[in-house]
Order: structure tokens, then sequence, then C-alpha cells
């Protein structure tokens, strides 16, 4: 008789242990989303963002979106680091921001990383006015291809908006960073 008294009062306890855990998941979902949607780097992120006048929930987005915050990380094209940069890019940057003895190995330094990626996304926000959908598409498809296909009609009636991206990658590369930069506002604003 005792022993199925304490069988019954066990699983009480993990009834109410599970339904603790699923209340507090409930009320909080964010806890989860933050495991998902993290910012490392964030004092980093914050600084970068803060010095070229960007919202550094948008660099966390792009971070994500390019590297999943793998500071190691190499694309097939060679883009390295957090933000993908590219070589001729981490150049650039280096000779325009003074890095000294800069090398493309460099581009692995979450620093360095970060504040040439938020470097070349203001270049960006210059070159497009602002334009989100373009910075993105430049940011990931490059510049030259974005002004070509704000020219063509096929893909832009007015020469300042994009009706199409045509490079599939790209357009869902712009729908991801957006997609993330969503979230981001919702979780951290």
């Amino acid at each position: 008789m005792v022993v199925v008294n304490l069988k019954k009062y066990r699983r009480l306890l993990v009834v109410m242990i599970i339904v603790m855990i699923v209340g507090a998941a409930a009320s909080s979902t964010n806890w989860f989303l933050k495991i998902i949607y993290p910012i490392h780097y964030k004092s980093l992120v914050e600084k970068y963002a803060n010095e070229y006048d960007l919202d550094p929930l948008l660099v966390a987005a792009i971070i994500r979106t390019e590297s999943k915050f793998n500071e190691k990380a190499k694309s097939s094209k060679e883009a390295k680091g957090l933000m993908q940069i590219a070589p001729i890019t981490g150049e650039w940057a280096a000779n325009e921001l003074e890095i000294n003895d800069y090398t493309e190995d460099m581009l692995y330094i979450p620093e360095i990383n970060i504040r040439i990626g938020c470097w070349y996304i203001d270049r960006l926000k210059g070159e497009f006015d602002g334009r989100l959908q373009l910075i993105l598409a430049a940011y990931n498809g490059g510049s030259g291809n974005v002004n070509k296909w704000l020219n063509n009609p096929e893909y832009s009636q007015d020469g300042v908006t994009l009706k199409e991206i045509p490079f599939w990658e790209t357009r869902a590369y712009v729908d991801k960073v957006l997609k993330s930069f969503k979230i981001y506002s919702i979780l951290y604003r």
C-alpha cells in the first residue's frame, strides 16, 4: 500500500515539474528563440554599428545569416569570418581604414571583421540611399550587379527599387536577413 502511494506521488511530482517547465516556456519563449538567434560579440557589434550609424540588430542578423557567428567561417568564394568579407573588400577596407600590416588572415579576427563589415555596409548605405533591400542585395551580390538591375526595366521599373532580384542566392539571402532582422528586433528591443 505504501509503494502505491509513493508511485502516485512520484507521478504527481513528475507531472508538476513538466507543467512548471511548460508554463515557464509558454510564458517566455524568448529564452529559446535567443538560443537560435543569439548576439555573440555583442560589444563589438554595438561598437561598430554605432560608429557607422547602423542598427546593431541588423548587423547581428547579417552575421547570423553569413556565418552563424562562426569567426572561422570561409565560403567557397573565399569570403572569410563572421561577416564573410571577400578578400578584395578586406584589402580595400584595410587601406581606407588604415589597418596597419593588414593580411587576409586578419579577416578571421572578430573585431577587424565586424569593423570592416560595418564600414562596408555604411558605404553601401550611402551608395543606395539607405534602401535596405538594395544594401543587402549589394552586400551579397555586389553593388555593380545591383546597379545593373536598377537600370534594367525587367528588374526595376523606376531605377530606384527592385521588383525582382535575378540571382536566386541573393534573393534568398535578402529574405533571410530581413527575417532574422525582424526576429532580432522582436527579441532584443
